[in-house]
């Protein structure tokens, strides 16, 4: 019933070539080729030379990184922190006011 119907490979039609004669070639020795000397290639990549300057400005870069990254990080942490408080203060008075309603029953 579910059986898989496999295709047939159909054969080539058309006009086919004989193959090519090989003639064998004959191999004379000659006086033997000193290896080449290995020459390291050179690097594609351009050199970085750091100057003074370049350098004083890679660290000032990098210093107002640290300070943004701080910054944001101070930030989100206070944020955290004021929303803490504030849930924590909500809970205090509606529990308050959920005790004073209670008393009057």
């Amino acid at each position: 019933m579910l059986r898989p119907k496999f295709p047939t490979m159909p054969q080539p039609t058309g006009l086919t070539t004989s193959p090519a004669v090989i003639q064998p070639t004959t191999i004379t020795p000659g006086a033997p080729v000193p290896p080449p000397i290995p020459v390291a290639p050179a690097s594609s990549r351009p050199v970085v030379q750091l100057t003074p300057g370049t350098a004083l400005a890679l660290v000032g870069g990098g210093t107002a990184v640290v300070l943004v990254v701080g910054a944001v990080l101070v930030s989100l942490l206070l944020a955290v922190a004021i929303t803490g408080a504030s849930v924590a203060v909500c809970a205090v008075v509606l529990r308050s006011l959920l005790a004073s309603d209670a008393k009057r029953r």
